[in-house]
C-alpha cells in the first residue's frame, strides 16, 4: 500500500515537470511572495492589494473544484484551469517555485477550494 503511494507520488512528480510551462510573470505584481497578486491577475484581470495574501482568499464562500476557482492554503493559492484526472488539474500557479509562475498539473488533496466569483462576495 505504501509503495503504491509512493509510485503515484513519484509518477505525479514526473508527471508535472514533463508538462510544465512557465509563463510570464503577472503584470503589476511584487517580484516577492506574489502567489495571491497573481491568482488575483488570473482570476479577475487585476493585481487587487487586497488579495496578494494568500489568507486574504478564505473569505469567498467554500466550493467544489470547477475550472476558474481557487485552490488555497495558508501560505499559497492558485487557479484551476481543467481537470486531468482524479484531484489532479492543471492550474495557473504563480511564485510556484523559484519566482517563477507555471501551468502545471498538481493535486488539489488537502487543499481548501472557494469562489472568488461569487455573487454573494461581489459586494465586498
Amino acid at each position: 500500500m505504501i509503495r503504491t503511494a509512493f509510485l503515484a507520488a513519484c509518477f505525479c512528480a514526473l508527471a508535472s515537470l514533463a508538462h510544465a510551462e512557465i509563463v510570464a510573470h503577472p503584470r503589476g505584481c511584487p517580484a516577492r511572495l506574489f502567489c495571491g497578486c497573481g491568482a488575483a491577475v488570473e482570476v479577475f484581470n487585476a493585481p487587487l492589494r487586497s488579495l496578494w495574501l494568500a489568507r486574504a482568499w478564505f473569505r469567498f464562500p467554500r466550493a467544489r473544484p470547477v475550472p476558474g476557482r481557487v485552490a488555497v492554503r495558508r501560505h499559497h493559492v492558485f487557479v484551476l484551469r481543467h481537470h486531468i484526472g482524479g484531484a489532479t488539474w492543471m492550474v495557473y500557479d504563480a511564485n510556484s517555485g523559484g519566482r517563477r509562475t507555471r501551468v502545471h498539473p498538481r493535486s488539489i488533496a488537502g487543499w481548501t477550494i472557494v469562489d472568488p466569483r461569487s455573487a454573494r462576495m461581489a459586494a465586498r
